[in-house]
């Protein structure tokens, strides 16, 4: 993940012990990580809106990984971004199911943390620090979102996927990931557009 500690899932066998890797496991290793490395970003932004804690993100993405790797055999070649934000949300779900009631919500500067580097000007702190404020509220206004908005927005928006991937993903009619977006999309601006008038107020 940009900016982040880059990490790999463990590949353990069933029995905890950790897999010897035969020429054919070397070469499945390979090209899982050609596949699907290149979308661990997605991946961690994914996990990190849905479960709104950075460290219960990298578990879900870890799990995540490590149950994608096990499954790269059974994948046909579909959109392989579509494939792992699918298991993503899956392993997410899990985790929920077996923590119930975990608090998911973190306090609003932690989302200022670990934003992409174009939205940094190095000559300007001031600049830096209202980029931040500003991205960290636009995240903490997406947070607030119901799951299955939040979750659509993130995947339409930030990951650009179609709404047929989207579909697929949250296993929902296409009719249902437009719905879900166009409600979104109002809730945000609701949320955002009363803060934007008190501001130029001011």
């Amino acid at each position: 993940m940009t900016g982040r500690r880059l990490f790999w899932p463990r590949l353990v066998a069933s029995d905890g012990r950790r897999e010897e890797h035969a020429p054919s496991q070397q070469g499945k290793a390979e090209r899982f990580r050609h596949v699907m490395l290149p979308h661990m970003d997605a991946a961690f932004t994914l996990a990190r809106y849905l479960t709104r804690d950075p460290a219960a993100a990298e578990d879900v993405v870890q799990d995540a990984f490590l149950c994608a790797y096990r499954s790269f055999d059974g994948w046909r070649g579909e959109a392989a971004k579509a494939w792992l934000l699918r298991i993503v949300r899956n392993c997410f779900l899990d985790s929920m199911a077996a923590t119930p009631g975990r608090a998911t919500s973190q306090p609003l500067e932690d989302w200022a943390d670990g934003l992409p580097a174009d939205l940094i000007d190095p000559a300007s702190p001031e600049s830096l620090l209202a980029d931040k404020n500003e991205a960290a509220m636009l995240r903490a206004t997406i947070e607030q979102l119901p799951e299955p908005f939040r979750e659509t927005l993130i995947l339409r928006e930030l990951e650009e996927l179609s709404y047929k991937e989207i579909a697929t993903i949250a296993q929902i009619p296409i009719g249902t990931v437009m719905s879900r977006l166009a409600r979104a999309r109002q809730m945000l601006a609701d949320l955002l557009l009363p803060a934007s008038s008190r501001k130029a107020q001011i």
